[in-house]
């Protein structure tokens, strides 16, 4: 509904209906809010994580990684790709900073490494744990597939969205906004925008 859509609306059509709520998405605010006015390109950094880590393969071998893995034999191995495909995602992991590799050499062997999540890599644990959950969904057959648990208490994960103040928020709930709208604006006005 447009802001103009709005302020029509009488007293009435305040409570939304079943069908209305489920349309109920983020709220776009301030300039933001003028969405024919802005491109989310470069302004949403969903797609900088999806240039690191939208790739099947990629959140594939992050999986492997969180569940133990190490070497390239085994990550390549499990996560059921080529060596040549884990080799070029691998070497784009770790310049992204995902991943840190280590030398290691067995016995009357070459040198090679192996791969470690660093902090920001383990960061995607929360992704990781959304997928699994909402993969969950999809699911032909409740025994199959794998089941995240809390080790202290073996309670089932699932994904939540909280806000800095211990809120849960649902999408109903949540806003959209510049960042930094002055700097955004004068980046905009520069651009011709």
């Amino acid at each position: 509904m447009s802001q103009g859509e709005q302020g029509a609306a009488g007293p009435a059509d305040d409570a939304a209906g079943p069908a209305e709520s489920a349309d109920e998405v983020l709220r776009l605010e301030g300039a933001y809010a003028d969405r024919d006015a802005w491109t989310a390109k470069g302004f949403c950094r969903m797609e900088r994580a999806l240039e690191v880590v939208g790739t099947r393969s990629s959140m594939v071998l992050v999986r492997e990684l969180l569940y133990g893995a190490h070497r390239f034999d085994e990550l390549a191995r499990r996560a059921g790709l080529s060596e040549a495909v884990a080799a070029g995602r691998l070497k784009q992991l770790y310049a992204d900073g995902v991943v840190d590799r280590r030398p290691y050499q067995e016995p009357g062997k070459r040198t090679r490494y192996e791969y470690v999540l660093t902090e920001r890599g383990r960061e995607l644990y929360t992704i990781f744990v959304a997928l699994i959950d909402w993969g969950d969904g999809l699911r032909d057959d409740s025994r199959t597939g794998v089941q995240l648990v809390h080790r202290g208490c073996d309670a089932p994960l699932s994904a939540q969205v909280w806000c800095a103040d211990g809120h849960r928020v649902p999408v109903e709930e949540a806003a959209a906004r510049l960042r930094d709208e002055p700097w955004a604006l004068r980046r905009r006005t520069q651009a011709g925008g």
